[in-house]
């Protein structure tokens, strides 16, 4: 069953996510890749308020290729979580929600999804031309200087993740081994 979300996240919402759990999510998402990360913990750091109000957002770490044309943006498929795991923690103490990428998260990072109560959601890597089709307006809102590592604000319908790790310490990459037997 697929159940659809519009954002950003509630309380009574994530505590009904489990992991495994197929959405759709509709509403809005941030952009923000690596430099990204790294200036809004510097800026946090400083005591300083985030160009953005990330309290309740979902971060989805992304590289965006150039719009073509008539097009909202180009292929928006996930880039690699992991190496946003050393900012994560500090972001979540911020407020933040959900993150969106692909591949698995720290120790550090799913103690402080528990921590914090956020989910960590995964979108289909190889797919970006598809998830670009449920993205229905992009606009940068902070960082412009940094190019495609800008962070961007998108207005998404039915854009499809899975859970892996939730609330509650569920983690779909561990489960679904254990499930199946493969060590």
């Amino acid at each position: 069953m697929v159940k659809k979300i519009l954002l950003p996240f509630t309380e009574r919402t994530l505590a009904n996510l489990k992991a495994g759990d197929n959405l759709l999510l509709s509403g809005v998402l941030y952009v923000a890749r690596d430099a990204a990360h790294c200036r809004m913990l510097e800026t946090l750091n400083r005591g300083e308020p985030l160009p953005f109000d990330i309290k309740g957002q979902t971060l989805y770490y992304m590289g965006p290729s150039p719009a073509p044309p008539g097009k909202v943006i180009g292929s928006a498929g996930p880039t690699t979580s992991a190496r946003m795991d050393a900012y994560t923690p500090r972001l979540l103490a911020a407020g933040l929600k959900g993150m969106i990428g692909k591949g698995v998260r720290s120790k550090e990072v799913k103690e402080a999804l528990g921590k914090y109560k956020a989910v960590y959601l995964a979108a289909v890597g190889g797919a970006g031309a598809l998830i670009s089709k449920t993205i229905v307006k992009s606009e940068i809102v902070a960082y412009a200087d940094l190019g495609p590592e800008a962070v961007l604000r998108l207005d998404v319908k039915d854009f499809p993740v899975t859970v892996i790790n939730d609330i509650y310490g569920g983690d779909l990459y561990i489960e679904g081994k254990k499930k199946y037997n493969i060590v």
